[in-house]
């Protein structure tokens, strides 16, 4: 495992990173197959654009610079780069083949598992990534309850009928938009208006059971007992959540249990599978709606996320990720209100999985505030885009340097603040939001 520290700004070259950029604008839309991770959410002249290869906690970019990882690959490295019990894993059954023309035993295998694991799970089915099993839920919940609308809180994928009611809504017809409503969290009312509304329409609740924000008392149970009292599915997108918080989900950490819920992310520690899985009461209609696609029982994945979730249950992987991510979290909020900028820049979420946030000086997101320690993180070895996504394999170490380089970042963003001159110590372009504002 690596135990040096990455090396510094003075001896990084991006020369290669530029170079492939300056050639794939010709060839890729976006320069990436995410939003998430395309160059208009780095600070370009000072991040890397390719990344090359990971081990642990650590990546290397197409120059060699390295750096701590703390986007993960937006989370799904779970265990950490290159595990070896997963990779392994997924060699010998690279050695076996990967897709067959019938179900490989390892579907059976792993359904076993998560039904073992999951509280509301019974009966599984598998997709490539969320916005197949969200989608499938919601496809599932609407055949059950023959209704057709749908509630909705959180980020749910990229289809039509949940990315309709977003900024990114260009191409989905308005009539598909119509049939989503957006509820608030922690808001039951919102939910309550819904389905006043709509009375008799509502298909499902589909929600994040928790984001960066941890559920009021009673929401939770509040939101599966409105769903059922109006004749509605509760759906728990935890694709996010799922085997971050706990390995049952967030449905066992808090103690609520969904009609149907979806996993994916860290499920396979980076190899691409998902999962949704639900009772026996509800199931079985995907015997007749279509979900159905050519790798979605790919051998090479279901292997992968068996090895992840049997090293979960044999190390302690959740309480490394609920601890170190509490030092982080707590050591990033003591830094910030030591330098007086605790109304500027807080870090805020549940220990495993954090989002750093920053407003300026009426209270409102400031990406030049963001970009400025972004960049300076970025200088010293920090891959940061504003979510720190922990894994197994960042170390004590790892922590500490990365509180090290918080501190000078936020030394020099308080110092930017106080000269009221944080736009021209960029030394690129402001990064950008994935979702517009409207």
């Amino acid at each position: 495992m690596i135990r040096e520290r990455p090396r510094l700004a003075p001896s990084r070259s991006l020369e290669r990173s530029t170079a492939l950029k300056a050639h794939a604008i010709r060839r890729i839309p976006t320069l990436a197959q995410t939003f998430s991770k395309a160059p208009t959410q780095f600070v370009q002249g000072v991040a890397p654009v390719y990344l090359e290869r990971g081990a642990g906690s650590h990546v290397w970019d197409v120059d060699g610079n390295e750096y701590i990882d703390y986007p993960m690959a937006l989370g799904p490295v779970i265990l950490g780069h290159n595990e070896p019990a997963v990779t392994e894993a997924a060699i010998a059954q690279l050695q076996r083949g990967i897709a067959f023309s019938l179900p490989h035993p390892l579907e059976v295998e792993l359904s076993d598992l998560l039904c073992e694991l999951i509280p509301c799970a019974e009966m599984v089915r598998f997709g490539k990534n969320g916005s197949d099993v969200t989608s499938g839920a919601v496809r599932a919940a609407r055949a059950l309850t023959g209704r057709d609308l749908i509630a909705c809180c959180g980020y749910h994928g990229w289809q039509d009928w949940f990315i309709g009611t977003t900024t990114r809504s260009r191409g989905v017809p308005q009539a598909v938009r119509d049939l989503t409503k957006p509820f608030v969290y922690n808001d039951l009312g919102s939910l309550e208006r819904i389905f006043a509304e709509y009375p008799g329409q509502v298909a499902a609740v589909i929600m994040e059971p928790v984001g960066v924000v941890a559920p009021a008392p009673g929401f939770l149970e509040g939101v599966r007992d409105l769903a059922h009292q109006h004749g509605a599915l509760l759906i728990f997108d935890e694709v996010v959540t799922g085997f971050r918080l706990d390995l049952g989900g967030a449905q066992r950490l808090f103690g609520v249990t969904p009609d149907l819920a979806c996993f994916g992310k860290a499920m396979g520690n980076g190899f691409p599978i998902a999962a949704v899985v639900g009772s026996r009461a509800v199931m079985p209609i995907f015997d007749e709606i279509f979900f159905s696609f050519t790798f979605g029982g790919d051998a090479l994945s279901l292997a992968a996320a068996i090895a992840t979730i049997r090293f979960m249950q044999e190390e302690p992987v959740i309480a490394h990720l609920w601890a170190h991510g509490a030092t982080l979290k707590d050591g990033y909020n003591r830094i910030a209100a030591e330098l007086g900028l605790t109304r500027y820049t807080e870090c805020v979420g549940l220990p495993p999985r954090t989002v750093i946030t920053f407003r300026d000086e009426q209270g409102n997101e400031s990406l030049i505030y963001k970009t400025l320690v972004q960049q300076e993180c970025l200088k010293r070895g920090i891959l940061f885009s504003g979510s720190q996504n922990l894994c197994y394999r960042h170390s004590d170490d790892d922590i500490a340097i990365t509180l090290e380089v918080y501190r000078t970042a936020l030394t020099i963003l308080a110092e930017a603040i106080a000269a009221g001159d944080a736009l021209d110590r960029l030394e690129g372009p402001v990064v950008e939001p994935v979702f517009r504002r409207a």
